[in-house]
């Protein structure tokens, strides 16, 4: 839909606080029902960017890669929101057997780690971010998918330059 809006982080300190700024970019708009993707090889900072994320509606807790589990659901308010890591995913009709479908809900925020491997299940993005190395820190290409993937997105950018 839109052009790619790049961020960058220079260390895993400005990878939290960008989850954190999109996160309340999120709450600012008060989007609920979004599914945002994040790509990235191994070791690009997709849990890190998460902890941020879910940190910024709340939760003071430790934030996992629910690798193992495939998701890992916070309530954090009247919003719900579920971190997904499909890396040790054999097959998406594997998300069937699990509901997926019932956690991308009108209430819930999905934050998708790995999402290629739910190719043909999941739905469509409204956020999709790409992280890839850039020097010894990261770059985020984010491109919206839905008109509120926009909305988040141009928020989230005007947060990025304040």
């Amino acid at each position: 839909m839109t052009d790619v809006a790049t961020f960058l982080a220079v260390d895993e300190a400005a990878m939290v606080a960008l989850g954190a700024s999109l996160g309340a970019s999120i709450g600012a708009e008060s989007e609920a029902g979004v599914a945002i993707y994040l790509r990235g090889e191994l070791g690009m900072g997709k849990t890190t960017f998460s902890r941020g994320f879910v940190q910024s509606f709340g939760h003071s807790g430790a934030v996992k890669s629910p690798t193992y589990t495939l998701v890992e659901p916070y309530q954090l308010g009247g919003l719900e929101v579920f971190h997904f890591d499909l890396y040790r995913l054999g097959d998406p009709t594997e998300l069937e057997f699990m509901g997926i479908r019932d956690y991308f809900g009108p209430q819930a925020l999905c934050l998708v780690e790995w999402p290629e491997r739910g190719d043909g299940v999941l739905p469509p993005a409204d956020l999709a971010i790409n992280i890839v190395a850039a020097g010894s820190g990261r770059s985020l290409q984010a491109q919206a998918g839905t008109d509120a993937g926009e909305r988040i997105l141009a928020c989230w950018q005007s947060a990025a330059r304040a």
